[in-house]
């Protein structure tokens, strides 16, 4: 029998997928991914972490395939490249550079900084490479390289910063000049001494001819290349504007030769609009450079020298050179070099650059710190555990530049407008000469081409094109400093819209350090040995409580055993051997659900519970062997948190895994009226997709592996930067301090940053509604023109700069 030929309106893609641990993983995506609609068929190869994918386009794209398997509690991995683009000068470049890249085969998402002058390109390597993106980029008439070949990108922007300030300084010499000419020309300023010279038409065409085209030449490259590839830009609007006034004034210059009459010239009107709009350009990058401040200084906190121990002998070396392993002596005073755990010493850490915390934090041995942070009065050696960019520094600023790079969606809006906004002016500009010319002033060509000049030029789309992505890198940088790291615009964007925030119970509201408070064993059990057998059982386990079992069991003095098997049971708790007996310790459900009677201690778990603590049943060979209590302390700052958010009109949430009475004793201390309680992991998934079904926009908060398919569920994820690494994966949004005032922080800091974007697109648009008409109507010299144009650009920049300095 032959095989079905594949349908002719479907496509197949391949996914690479993180996070799978075993088969089941392959089977579990393989069978969310078969469920959705529009899919044919869906493979998965645990081996190859890839899944093979048959859709129909129509009914579904590769987004929402991507979407499935982050909600499933996995990941999709793309190749990633950052490429460092040359030669933009308006929004209307960035968004025909991402256009043009985003049409390339294989490539699943490009998005083009105009700030940052980059692109950060999301590509599958089997169907295009890095040098076929380069070639479209410069197809389309710019520069690109790897971000990585390129010098530093501050050093790159302060020699950009010198150039521009030799051409402004070439320009306005040539130009100046023109300008007393100008200004001496008017009857109530005769006053002014003017040399017959600067009168000469001649002499003019010397002084405005190497500013319109040497000074000015990128204006007409970048309007060519504008053009040749079908689109418009600021460079076509300043192209058109200086060139008529230059070459009118030509035509006048030549048409003057055997006249003895004076002819009013324009000279100065191109050459003035070119020195102010290199002006414009000049403070833009001034400003442009302090919004990406933040990457900097992180940057600048990084040691330069570590002292390590090697073959007995304390040496300095490079913080290159030190490897995983290394012992590294801190002095105080000094900067913790590496990421590490502590050997020896008791001091205190200043944390605040990667929490924003103040106050510095107690260490001793076994405790981890962080690279960068400042070892304030005792001398610590540390093992290096993490080294260059695996560092909790080097990973904050990856986070920071992705956020810094990545387009808001509110930013789409710009993008529309610049695409049809300067055909829209030319057409406007060209109308106001007509009708000067034709109709208010007939036969004053020279008057009716200023008033169209004076349209072209103030027109200018560059406020609108930084309206954005400047909030965006001043909002994520400051939030950066405070410990909120948004792992792009799009999140930064969401955050102000959440209604609704979902807590996890354990090492979110509470500290996550839970102790072993009661021990209640049965009847005819030897007390040591049945301890010993409950902690070699629980040492296999990764959740806090059991990490709080065995810790007690083992302060007793008792002994632990590896254990001969081991079974996590999310939500019920575990199943192990040890020594040749087979343990069962978790909830009632698990109890009952494998058929162990523990019904006399249930007015006992009751009482326990009622006092906020967790009861652990154990059974041993099917029989009840006795109940253990851990009690979870909330953290200091959870109750004035959840008032913030409340008094913020959000509403809270608790959601945990553990029974309705210990759930209720912890949220009422923290303040939390509603509980969600006895939750499997992947019920608090569920219950996310519950309140979003019912119009919620929901923010999840937690820390632990069994919270990264709610945090991925979510509008929001928010993960405790204290948690595992998993969940900040899973996140949106990673919240560097145990706090949960960082919650509150974090949506403030994304409602004041869309207020800011909201204020930047207000004024872009409505000094262009403003300034357009005035300028059609006679009222606004070209000169006047150019610098409103060029302080519309400037003062955008400067409104989002203020975001630098928001404080909570």
């Amino acid at each position: 029998m032959s095989p079905v030929p594949e349908k002719e309106y479907e496509q197949q893609t391949t996914l690479q997928i993180s996070g799978m641990t075993c088969a089941a993983c392959a089977n579990r995506i393989e069978k969310g991914l078969s469920r959705l609609t529009g899919v044919s068929q869906a493979s998965v190869n645990f081996a190859l972490e890839q899944a093979s994918v048959h859709y129909d386009p129509e009914q579904v794209d590769r987004e929402q395939l991507e979407n499935k398997i982050q909600a499933l509690g996995y990941g999709t991995v793309h190749e990633t490249v950052d490429l460092a683009i040359e030669g933009m000068t308006c929004a209307a470049c960035a968004a025909r550079i991402e256009k043009g890249l985003n049409k390339l085969e294989g490539v699943q998402r490009a998005a083009v900084n105009l700030t940052l002058e980059t692109a950060r390109v999301e590509y599958s390597s089997a169907d295009v490479s890095v040098s076929d993106m380069v070639s479209r980029v410069e197809k389309l008439g710019y520069k690109a390289r790897l971000k990585s070949e390129v010098m530093d990108a501050g050093e790159r922007r302060r020699q950009e910063i010198r150039r521009q300030k030799s051409r402004l300084l070439v320009s306005a010499v040539l130009s100046l000049p023109l300008l007393w000419a100008m200004v001496a020309h008017f009857s109530f300023t005769s006053w002014i001494w003017l040399p017959e010279l600067l009168m000469n038409p001649w002499f003019q065409l010397v002084l405005a001819a190497p500013v319109q085209f040497i000074i000015g030449g990128p204006f007409y490259i970048g309007a060519y290349k504008a053009l040749r590839n079908g689109s418009a830009n600021m460079d076509v609007l300043v192209a058109l504007g200086t060139s008529a006034a230059f070459f009118y004034s030509l035509y006048l210059t030549f048409q003057s030769i055997g006249s003895h009459h004076q002819v009013d010239m324009y000279y100065e009107t191109s050459s003035i609009l070119i020195t102010l709009i290199l002006l414009g350009k000049l403070f833009e990058s001034l400003a442009k450079g302090r919004s990406s401040e933040a990457i900097k200084t992180l940057m600048g906190l990084q040691a330069k020298t570590a002292l390590v121990i090697r073959d007995g002998r304390e040496l300095h070396i490079p913080i290159e050179e030190v490897l995983i392993g290394d012992v590294v002596i801190v002095k105080p005073g000094e900067k913790v070099p590496v990421d590490g755990e502590v050997l020896e010493g008791i001091s205190a850490v200043d944390e605040s650059m990667l929490t924003g915390e103040s106050l510095p934090v107690d260490k001793h041995a076994g405790e981890s710190v962080f690279g960068a942070t400042i070892n304030r009065n005792g001398l610590l050696k540390i093992k290096a555990t993490k080294i260059g960019k695996d560092t909790a520094l080097a990973r904050i600023i990856k986070v920071v530049e992705e956020a810094q790079g990545s387009k808001a969606p509110i930013q789409r809006v710009a993008d529309v407008i610049s695409g049809i906004f300067v055909p829209i002016v030319v057409g406007i500009a060209a109308a106001t000469l007509l009708i000067w010319y034709f109709g208010i002033e007939p036969g004053n060509f020279a008057g009716a081409l200023e008033k169209a000049i004076a349209v072209l030029v103030i027109a200018c789309p560059c406020a609108l094109g930084l309206a954005t992505p400047t909030s965006i890198m001043a909002g994520s940088g400051r939030s950066a400093e405070l410990g909120i790291l948004f792992k792009g615009g799009e999140h930064l964007e969401a955050a102000h819209r959440i209604d609704t925030v979902v807590l996890d119970k354990t090492g979110t509201v509470t500290k996550g350090q839970p102790e072993l408070t009661d021990i209640q064993l049965e009847a005819p059990w030897d007390e040591q040995q049945l301890l010993g057998w409950i902690g070699s059982a629980e040492q296999g386990s990764e959740h806090p409580l059991a990490a709080a079992v065995v810790q007690g069991i083992q302060q007793q003095g008792i002994t632990l055993v590896s254990a001969e098997s081991f079974e996590a049971l999310p939500g019920f708790g575990i199943r192990a051997k040890v020594e040749g007996r087979e343990l069962l310790i978790g909830t009632r459900k698990l109890m009952k659900a494998n058929n162990v009677t523990a019904d006399t201690v249930q007015t006992e778990m009751n009482r326990l519970e009622e006092q906020g603590k967790t009861a652990i049943l154990a059974a041993v060979d099917g029989q009840y062997a006795g109940m253990l209590a851990v009690a979870d302390t909330i953290k200091e700052t959870s109750s004035q948190a959840v008032s913030r958010l409340r008094q913020a009109g959000l509403d809270v949430i608790m959601i945990t895994g553990d029974n309705e009475r210990t759930a209720r004793a912890i949220a009422k201390e923290a303040g939390i009226s509603q509980v969600l309680s006895e939750i499997l992991p992947e019920g608090k998934a569920a219950e996310v997709k519950k309140l979003q079904a019912a119009g919620r926009k929901v923010a999840m908060v937690g820390d632990g592996i069994n919270d990264a398919p709610a945090l991925a569920e979510a509008d929001i994820g928010m993960a405790i930067g204290t948690g595992t690494d998993v969940a900040m994966e899973a996140a949106d949004v990673t919240l560097m301090r145990g706090d949960l005032n960082s919650i509150p922080d974090a949506i403030e800091m994304s409602r004041k940053t869309m207020r800011n974007i909201r204020q930047n697109l207000f004024w872009a648009l409505a000094y262009n509604v403003i300034g357009i008409p005035i300028a059609a109507s006679g009222f606004l010299a070209p000169w006047l023109a150019g610098a409103a144009m060029a302080l519309s650009s400037v003062s955008v920049v400067l409104n989002a700069l203020r975001l630098q300095r928001v404080k909570l």
